[in-house]
């Protein structure tokens, strides 16, 4: 049996100030957090787009936390600013020497610090790492991946592979996760218990070789188990 376990504004304030606290990458000080109905809100400043991003993934580790509206703003010290075109070439280096992205596969386009990333690759880890070597780029104000996922193969056995990956992962609770096969999409229904698990639900579908899309109808609900 589950009971709902109702975490108040309050509680859910205070973890994710601790867990903000808790991570050395971030500067607690400077970011302010507003909790409305499970909806953290958090604004303030960081100063590259990575603390930015670390400090949403925090929050997504905490229980409770329904939804996140980022509104932190980017300071970026002045020994940190780059032209676009150093971004550029940056990012461009950066593609060249991951190993798990095809040659040629990405194009980079950059304006006003915003990078776009472009192009088609089989599998979707190609594209998750193709924005994550972005992120660490000195000056970069965001990133925006419009990569697409071309794979070659379809695999009949897909909705098993992903069944038998969240039976095995430590986050998930399986049995509260149901996959709908439709030709290549992945359709997630079922329950979580935080935006983190949400997200590695995705990630473990989107690893499944032959799929093409991911549509994610989990809901975050924080329970325990009564019996």
């Amino acid at each position: 049996m589950i009971n709902i376990l109702d975490k108040t504004d309050t509680e859910i304030k205070t973890d994710v100030l601790s867990e903000l606290k808790y991570d050395p990458s971030l500067k607690v000080t400077e970011i302010g957090v507003l909790v409305t109905d499970g909806v953290v809100t958090l604004n303030g400043y960081a100063t590259s787009f990575d603390e930015k991003l670390a400090a949403v993934h925090a929050v997504k580790r905490v229980a409770g936390v329904l939804a996140i509206a980022d509104d932190i703003e980017l300071h970026i010290p002045d020994a940190n600013h780059r032209t676009d075109s150093e971004i550029a070439a940056a990012a461009a280096h950066k593609i060249a020497w991951a190993t798990t992205i095809p040659t040629g596969t990405v194009e980079i386009t950059v304006r006003n610090g915003w990078i776009v990333l472009e192009g088609e690759v089989e599998w979707w880890y190609q594209k998750n790492a193709a924005e994550t070597v972005m992120r660490s780029i000195a000056g970069v104000h965001g990133v925006s991946n419009s990569i697409s996922i071309k794979p070659t193969d379809k695999i009949p056995a897909v909705g098993m592979d992903i069944e038998a990956a969240f039976a095995r992962n430590a986050m998930l609770d399986a049995s509260k996760i149901r996959i709908e096969i439709v030709g290549s999409k992945v359709i997630l229904h079922g329950t979580v218990r935080t935006l983190a698990q949400r997200e590695e639900a995705e990630r473990i579908a989107w690893a499944a070789q032959g799929v093409f899309s991911v549509e994610d109808h989990l809901a975050v609900k924080w329970y325990t188990n009564g019996d």
